[in-house]
């Protein structure tokens, strides 16, 4: 692997193999979603806790001090929208110059396995990589399911998370499933983060499904809406760091959780 490559790496999974990556790019499909009105305000006390932040150049540029030293994983795809046709029919948004000026460590962009748009997504990964490698710069590919969330079992995911590395992602992030995820770890030979989904009902719910990722392997997550949605986003994103970085067990993070929301840590 070039030293390129394995330094940028380096900068989003830590030393002890683990990730927590803190995405923040719903909103260029989205628009101002809940909590994502003012980006900048959001992410500001949440950034202490995150190995790295993804997002779009826009907000990059505009909501971003220039001298945080987070590193970036910069959202490359994009050109549709949730009141549109048709959520699966992206395209590169971003230059590989612009990619170099904004000094991102790392870029993102969906693959639609089983879509309409299934070729020209995985055509557009391939391209990606082309170029992202000539620079040493990783592509964490991000396996999407649009608007067809009961695609989320293991079977389908593990085909999505093997195409994508095949095609020469570095990172994969991808959907837990209750059942048979390891299978989807193990089939994939790339690490894979687990991606958050809908804001779900309890904090708890989300804890054990962290924890549970990566007892099968995950290296970490990628998870924004059950953060920074949260009434206790601070609370939440230190909770899910003692589950990654300490090894806390889902009751042991509900108990930080409880402890930070308390203020008493």
């Amino acid at each position: 692997m070039e030293w390129g490559i394995r330094n940028r790496l380096a900068q989003l999974i830590q030393k002890d193999g683990r990730a927590l990556f803190l995405p923040i790019d719903h909103g260029y499909f989205q628009g101002p979603t809940r909590k994502l009105e003012k980006p900048g305000e959001t992410i500001k006390p949440l950034l202490p806790y995150a190995d790295a932040i993804m997002l779009t150049r826009g907000v990059l540029r505009n909501c971003v001090d220039p001298v945080d030293t987070k590193p970036v994983i910069l959202r490359v795809s994009g050109g549709t929208s949730v009141v549109g046709e048709d959520l699966a029919n992206e395209g590169l948004i971003t230059s590989i110059m612009e990619i170099v000026r904004l000094n991102a460590s790392a870029v993102s962009m969906s693959v639609f396995v089983g879509s309409k748009y299934e070729h020209q997504s995985l055509i557009n990964l391939a391209r990606l990589v082309d170029e992202c490698e000539d620079y040493g710069i990783p592509v964490m590919a991000v396996t999407a399911v649009g608007r067809e969330l009961e695609k989320r079992e293991a079977r389908y995911l593990a085909l999505c998370c093997r195409i994508a590395a095949e095609l020469g992602a570095r990172v994969v992030k991808t959907y837990y499933c209750s059942e048979d995820f390891h299978k989807v770890v193990e089939g994939c030979p790339v690490p894979v983060v687990i991606a958050g989904g809908p804001k779900v009902d309890s904090e708890l719910e989300v804890f054990e499904f962290v924890y549970d990722g990566i007892q099968r392997g995950a290296i970490g997550v990628n998870l924004g809406r059950n953060v920074w949605q949260s009434e206790y986003p601070v609370a939440m994103i230190r909770a899910i760091r003692g589950i990654i970085h300490e090894n806390c067990k889902p009751k042991e993070a509900q108990d930080l959780f409880q402890q930070v929301k308390a203020g008493k840590d």
